[in-house]
């Protein structure tokens, strides 16, 4: 009769360590770390503390009203571009919101664009033709060798000097004008069906998003690389039709008319506005292709020579293999450009764009408050910069090695 073998024993759990005892002792170095840091915390409030009750005493000694009370009173200026309705009856507060969105105005479709002019130029670096490297970098060591203010300024002459009068415009096909007026083009008639299709299109953002996800994967298992770029567009357009039907379809339009003195009608932008978009987008271009190239060449070759090897086409190689590799190098430079560009839209003031800026200038001058206005422009500078820095910074978590 064969032996039975023993049950085998249950396994032994883990030892349990006791649980670490904090030491609160001079020795520990984590005890020393927090108690430098809280005495550099109290170090550091106190000198605010100081500057902040010393600067209220000097200027209650001489005088000199402070607060923020003045923002309820009515400004008493006009503003001449502005994206929500203001008058000059309204309250200085409002007036700083006039310039907050026109700085934000800049700040975003600029980044937008200086992101698409810099990736084609830096990318267009590395093409087999000649005059496309050539072009691509004349255009960088041309505007980023040439001071911002003094391509505002340019930009500005050009259109204030260069182009016709507003009485007699360029168009095209009676829709599209452009004089020292600066261009007017036709725009949707704003209602429920319009409303609707911009949602549709945010949420057909978020549908072609997932899609690339699903492409890439299958990609990644496969090795058969799938259209990207058109079935995203066709998913966005697809969903913002769907939402402008579901609207009702509307189909008004304000067209720009040829008026006896100007344009009037339609979606207008000011040659200010013009000369601040494009004297940032394409001075700050200059500085993203320069990025884009060097997150690109810092890609081994061989990585070029795999994908090669593969049956993948250059235009592939770079889209799939080489891109996502460079991203992990050229996103941390290109943060430092997009605050670049939103911290360079202060110049604006130089040409008479009504930024934030501009309008604290103006309120400094008529209410005296220099110290809480300029308080105003630092906080707002800071939450933007702190804004980008954070979308970037988990884009950048997004984008790097797991």
């Amino acid at each position: 009769m064969a032996a039975t073998a023993p049950p085998a024993a249950p396994p032994s759990a883990p030892p349990r360590h006791p649980p670490r005892k904090r030491d609160w002792s001079w020795r520990s170095q984590a005890f020393r770390g927090l108690v430098y840091q809280v005495v550099a915390f109290a170090v550091i409030a106190l000198l605010v503390w100081f500057l902040a009750h010393n600067t209220l005493e000097n200027m209650r000694a001489r005088g000199i009203q402070s607060g923020f009370g003045f923002l309820g009173q009515p400004a008493g200026f006009e503003i001449g571009e502005m994206l929500i309705s203001y008058e000059s009856i309204d309250p200085y507060w409002k007036a700083f919101l006039v310039g907050v969105l026109n700085t934000l105005r800049v700040a975003i479709i600029g980044i937008i664009l200086t992101t698409l002019i810099g990736a084609l130029v830096g990318i267009g670096r590395f093409s087999n033709n000649a005059l496309v490297r050539g072009l691509c970098y004349g255009y960088v060591e041309l505007f980023r060798n040439v001071p911002v203010l003094l391509q505002l300024l340019m930009w500005y002459l050009f259109l204030t000097e260069v182009l016709p009068a507003t009485y007699d415009p360029w168009n095209v096909l009676q829709l599209f004008f452009l004089s020292k007026g600066g261009i007017a083009i036709p725009a949707p008639v704003w209602g429920l069906g319009q409303g609707l299709a911009a949602v549709g299109a945010v949420i057909g953002l978020g549908v072609a998003a997932m899609y690339r996800q699903w492409a890439t994967r299958r990609f990644e298992a496969t090795g058969q690389p799938l259209p990207m770029f058109w079935p995203s567009v066709a998913i966005v357009l697809a969903v913002a039709l769907l939402g402008w039907i579901l609207g009702g379809a509307p189909t008004a339009w304000n067209v720009p008319k040829q008026g006896d003195v100007m344009v009037e009608g339609g979606m207008t932008a000011t040659p200010e506005f013009l000369a601040v978009l494009f004297g940032l987008v394409f001075y700050t271009a200059a500085f993203v292709a320069e990025v884009v190239r060097a997150g690109i060449s810092a890609v081994p070759h061989g990585q070029t020579e795999a994908a090669g090897s593969l049956g993948l086409s250059k235009g592939q190689a770079m889209r799939l293999v080489i891109l996502p590799q460079a991203l992990r190098v050229i996103i941390p430079p290109m943060t430092n450009q997009y605050l670049n560009l939103t911290k360079n839209s202060s110049l604006a003031v130089a040409i008479g764009y009504p930024d934030v800026v501009s309008i604290t200038n103006t309120a400094i001058n008529q209410t005296g408050r220099a110290v809480e206005c300029i308080a105003i422009i630092m906080l707002v500078y800071l939450t933007t910069s702190l804004a980008t820095s954070a979308f970037m910074g988990w884009y950048n978590k997004r984008a790097a090695i797991k």
